[in-house]
């Protein structure tokens, strides 16, 4: 982009810059620390200029929006043609007091539902389970049956809204349920919009919620994305989710890194179902964190984009522009929320909020400021979604598309990024002989993952203890403080109410239907077929979650025992 002789000119004013104007200051006056670093201990320098990037080339590694290698977004207009969706996590207590948050979030303004499931459903228990006691609608709403579906959005067009969930052991069920709402209420699959978390291998990684071993969920993943291919276009049947990687404590290079190479383990996957690449690469999304440190969020959006573009094409012969678009969901840290001085939170998620739309996130959650105490109530829910809107409506970031392109340290932050993600990519691609799939499941197995994050997040931990990462009304500008707002409380006649709906269904129900259906399942998977359309019957025949996900446990056996602490 430089010149040599324009770039040795910059170098030797540099120089003379360093004897004459900065090392006097900072003989007489220092600086705050010896090292500046990110949250990530990414270290930072004082200054960028061209020398920096010397080696950048416009068209190879920016280009432009909408254009490989996407670095500077996936869309050409960006938010000049309309904002990021968005769409606040939404889920408590019976499928009734969800639906009124619902409405309450769109009449709000909200451009897309996010729903919040309890931890039986997200588990695949129904509410009567021994296990579900003490849990039913507790960090999110319980659903049972399709009963619960049809009241959870009732009142709702789901064609003209797009949901997302954020389920991953019984995602295929939730799926399935959505399906049939949508069959009921003549909305044509090939217009359902929404995307499905179900991204299993970073629950293995990360997150830690399963039922069944690693391969056969893997297999239930890739049949979601094959049923998605064909009948329902415009949903996105998994989002890769690096969020729960770094809550779990990873870098942000670890983030990314491990993310992408679980994205690329499915894609492998479907070509092995014999899949056409540029079929079904469209469909799949995926989810971030955003954390503190600004300029190293926006960089490692724009690096993995341009890390996913040359790979889509590179390794797997994506030939569509839509094949090798990194689109992808950002929530906020929850990680960096603190109990102590909660309204700070709300000057941190508006911080993380700004980095992930610099960044070029295609929707967003804002988290709320009570998040480390309780489930958010209503008044820190609207200060939430508040914050984005006055981030789109406001401070004019949403005007200008990828603001930070060409900014010195931005782009070389960005090229830092870029090259540790590939090393990350081609050690777990070493890791499976030259396989990502197998790179991911053996690096699973292996604690791979495992160690990486935990060695980051001790890592991290030290330096807060030792005061050299500040966390402000934690380990410096504390006061004396009552933490206790408002928060919402589930009522706690819930359990009654929904275990009464679960008996109602199952009496009204035709068993004969029901078991037949989860027959069908059985000799579905017996055969290795998609089990999509099975799930489906199953799921209008109102079998009950437990029910369906008993069957894959009867299949495959239950990996329960082989959960341990993180």
């Amino acid at each position: 982009m430089f010149d040599t002789q324009e770039l040795d000119d910059i170098r030797e004013r540099r120089a003379e810059w360093k004897a004459e104007t900065l090392e006097p200051t900072l003989e007489a006056h220092g600086e705050r620390k010896e090292r500046f670093a990110t949250v990530s201990n990414h270290e930072v320098d004082r200054l960028y200029t061209p020398a920096d990037i010397a080696d950048l080339d416009f068209d190879d590694d920016l280009g432009f929006p909408g254009e490989p290698p996407y670095t500077r977004g996936p869309y050409p207009t960006m938010y000049r043609g309309r904002t990021w969706t968005m769409r606040q996590f939404a889920g408590f207590g019976t499928a009734e007091e969800t639906n009124e948050r619902f409405h309450y979030l769109i009449d709000e303004g909200q451009t897309g539902l996010s729903t919040a499931f309890d931890m039986p459903s997200l588990m695949g228990l129904d509410s009567d389970h021994p296990m579900s006691e003490g849990e039913v609608g507790k960090e999110g709403v319980a659903v049972d049956t399709l009963r619960d579906m049809e009241i959870l959005f009732d009142g709702i067009d789901i064609g003209a809204v797009s949901t997302s969930f954020t389920i991953n052991p019984s995602a295929a069920v939730i799926y399935a349920m959505y399906i049939a709402l949508a069959d009921q209420q003549g909305v044509p699959r090939e217009e359902v919009r929404g995307t499905l978390q179900n991204d299993m291998l970073k629950e293995f990684i990360a997150q830690r919620e399963w039922m069944i071993p690693p391969e056969p969920s893997l297999d239930i993943v890739t049949d979601t994305i094959e049923f998605a291919t064909e009948e329902t276009p415009r949903f996105h049947p998994v989002s890769i989710s690096g969020y729960h990687i770094r809550e779990a404590g990873s870098t942000a290079v670890q983030e990314a890194a491990f993310t992408l190479a679980d994205g690329f383990a499915y894609v492998e996957d479907c070509l092995d179902r014999g899949l056409e690449i540029d079929e079904f690469a469209p469909l799949l999304s995926f989810f971030f964190n955003c954390h503190n440190s600004i300029f190293e969020e926006i960089a490692k959006f724009r690096a993995a984009r341009r890390v996913y573009a040359h790979v889509m094409e590179d390794w797997y012969g994506a030939a569509a522009d839509e094949s090798k678009r990194l689109k992808f969901h950002t929530q906020t840290a929850g990680q960096s929320l603190t109990a102590q001085q909660p309204l700070n939170n709300i000057a941190r998620v508006t911080i993380q909020a700004l980095a992930g739309v610099l960044g070029g996130t295609q929707s967003l959650h804002t988290n709320s400021f009570d998040e480390a105490l309780a489930l958010p109530s209503e008044k820190a829910v609207r200060v939430a979604l508040r914050t984005q809107q006055i981030i789109a409506e406001e401070s004019g970031a949403a005007d200008i598309v990828d603001p930070m392109g060409g900014s010195f340290a931005v782009e070389t932050l960005t090229n830092e990024l870029e090259a540790e993600i590939m090393t990350y990519l081609e050690e777990i691609k070493e890791i499976g002989d030259g396989s990502m799939r197998d790179g991911v499941l053996d690096g699973i197995e292996q604690g791979y993952f495992h160690h990486e994050i935990g060695e980051a997040s001790y890592e991290y931990q030290q330096r807060v203890e030792r005061g050299e990462e500040v966390v402000v009304g934690v380990n410096e500008y504390t006061i004396a403080e009552d933490t206790s707002p408002e928060i919402l409380e589930v009522d706690e006649t819930t359990r009654e109410r929904q275990l009464a709906r679960l008996e109602e269904v199952r009496a009204e129900r035709d068993d004969e239907a029901v078991d037949a259906t989860l027959e069908a399942l059985s000799d579905a998977i017996d055969r290795e077929e998609n089990v999509m359309p099975f799930i489906i019957d199953a799921v209008k025949a109102y079998a009950s979650m437990g029910e369906i996900m008993d069957v894959f446990e009867e299949h495959h056996g239950s990996y329960q025992e082989n959960i341990t602490p993180v």
